[in-house]
């Protein structure tokens, strides 16, 4: 697996379905010295994982991006497009019950971008109020 640039397109976003899937994409991104990013199926819904620990040794979340994401999953539980299972890290990012293939890489892409500190793409995918 190629190592993902930040902001990784959804589409770049590794489907890490199943066991020996999940090992080979986080294996790829440690060797990368890369925040892990990927999203798996579970049964009819998707997972989003991120694992910041998989980045070299000087890669640091800040404070805002942390809150940010925080702040996010909030939004998305009450809102009921991700199951309250989630957890906003910090050690470890989960996005539980995510309704489509498409909307977990959308998220997944998201989530890397913020924890590389670029809040953009969270802001377009989760936004604080809903258009009208």
């Amino acid at each position: 697996m190629p190592s993902l640039r930040s902001p990784c397109p959804a589409h770049l976003i590794p489907d890490a379905t199943g066991l020996d899937t999940f090992n080979a994409a986080y294996k790829a991104a440690k060797m990368a010295d890369a925040v892990y990013v990927g999203v798996e199926r579970r049964g009819r819904r998707w997972t989003v994982k991120a694992d910041p620990l998989t980045a070299a040794a000087g890669h640091v979340i800040d404070d805002c991006a942390h809150e940010a994401v925080c702040r996010a999953v909030i939004r998305l539980v009450r809102s009921g497009e991700i199951s309250a299972s989630s957890g906003p890290g910090p050690g470890y990012y989960t996005l539980n019950g995510v309704a489509s293939e498409g909307r977990a890489r959308e998220l997944a892409a998201a989530l890397h971008a913020a924890l590389y500190g670029d809040l953009k793409p969270l802001a377009r995918a989760v936004p604080t109020t809903v258009p009208s």
